[in-house]
């Protein structure tokens, strides 16, 4: 069984959309190609493509993705369309591909558009990027109108928020990698701030955000700071742990 949702949008056809797929392995360019998933572009009609690859899920996997939950094509698709109707900068989502055997979820693809982005966090993180604390309260500003919005984006990490220069001393901001949300009315203050831990370790960052994130809060200073910081300091503990034990597995194995 195969199903291919394509937005009504686009100008793109089946046909067109479904040759990058039988053709992934052998067309396009790579963009990402990862251990799990693998990104590549394709230009048709002078618009250039992201088309994700999903893995293979094992046994268990593939049969929840059939009976029991949304594939993460599917859930990359829907939720790029519920944070467009937010206003919430993501690359256009134009497709998604799903592949079920007679046991469950096969292969699957998301396609979108491609943002020529100038840098994602993960630049602002590494290196004294240029004009780097307006962009981090801007993007700070585009978290918390998130948040006000009642996104919670559970893949809120570095490399996972392209930024565009659209003019001096103003940037865009895109999510990617979205099948991860969660939605709710209200979102509380402390998991907003849960939210944001996991998009640096660097204290002079922390504080930047933590500043502008009061200030559109309403709320001290201090007690922002406290609570980004703790919760970064515990993603952080959890995540250096979690690569020590990691290292002493393979050691031994």
């Amino acid at each position: 069984m195969i199903v291919f949702k394509i937005n009504p949008l686009i100008s793109l056809t089946q046909d067109e959309l479904y040759n990058c797929l039988s053709n992934f392995k052998s067309l396009g360019k790579d963009f990402v190609i990862g251990t799990r998933n693998s990104i590549k572009t394709f230009e048709i009609k002078n618009e250039v493509l992201n088309v994700k690859s999903f893995r293979i899920p094992n046994l268990i996997n593939k049969i929840a993705y059939k009976y029991f939950r949304k594939s993460k094509a599917r859930r990359s698709f829907e939720f790029a369309n519920i944070l467009l109707e937010n206003n919430i900068g993501t690359p256009k989502p134009i497709a998604y591909f799903e592949q079920f055997d007679r046991i469950g979820l096969k292969e699957s693809y998301y396609i979108c558009h491609h943002i020529q982005a100038d840098l994602t966090y993960r630049e602002l993180v590494q290196s004294d990027y240029p004009d780097h604390v307006t962009i981090l309260r801007q993007f700070t500003k585009f978290s918390f109108d998130l948040h006000e919005k009642g996104i919670e984006f559970l893949d809120h990490s570095p490399g996972n928020t392209l930024i565009k220069k659209v003019a001096e001393g103003n940037y865009d901001f895109y999510l990617v990698d979205l099948n991860r949300m969660n939605f709710h009315q209200i979102m509380p203050f402390e998991l907003r701030m849960k939210n944001l831990s996991r998009l640096t370790p660097k204290k002079e960052m922390v504080a930047i955000m933590s500043e502008e994130y009061a200030r559109l809060s309403q709320k001290s200073a201090k007690e922002v700071f406290e609570k980004m910081w703790y919760y970064t300091n515990e993603f952080q503990e959890k995540y250096h742990r979690k690569r020590r034990l990691k290292k002493r597995f393979l050691f031994w194995k």
